[in-house]
């Protein structure tokens, strides 16, 4: 089967039910024929465009579970839903989120296209933002632990 079906499969699947975890998503595909490692569901996720809400996975578009959004959440949304901690190494942060949340929070600081953020790179619950230099980190940092609190 190809990459188009599971990611039809992965929005069907999405847009019928609640699905909380990764997992749980994982063996519905399984169930139908896909097997999938983590990485490739991860990746899948992101191409899809999908993020994690207090009531699961969820399409941009909405899925039947939610009003659909005009917009993505803003970064002060997912922050304070999501975000845990921010710590600072020199010109880099690292930022924890609940379990699932890091690539749709990475998302939204990506599409702020903050002038102190060079990149950022997302797993399950921990973000790496780059910033240019340690003074432009720092205020990031301020600016995040503000979100997140």
């Amino acid at each position: 089967m190809s990459k188009q079906d599971r990611h039809s499969t992965i929005r069907h699947l999405v847009a019928a039910e609640p699905i909380a975890s990764q997992d749980e998503l994982r063996r519905k595909l399984a169930r139908r024929g896909f097997s999938v490692t983590q990485a490739t569901l991860s990746r899948d996720i992101h191409e899809l465009r999908i993020y994690k809400g207090p009531a699961g996975y969820a399409l941009p578009n909405g899925n039947g579970h939610a009003e659909p959004q005009d917009e993505e959440p803003s970064v002060n949304e997912v922050l304070e839903s999501f975000g845990i901690a921010v710590r600072q190494a020199q010109n880099q942060l690292v930022l924890r989120t609940t379990s699932g949340a890091a690539q749709p929070v990475a998302l939204a600081i990506d599409h702020e296209a903050w002038s102190e953020v060079v990149g950022t790179l997302a797993g399950d619950d921990t973000i790496l933002i780059i910033c240019a230099d340690s003074k432009k980190a720092t205020a990031l940092r301020d600016k995040l632990e503000r979100m997140i609190r």
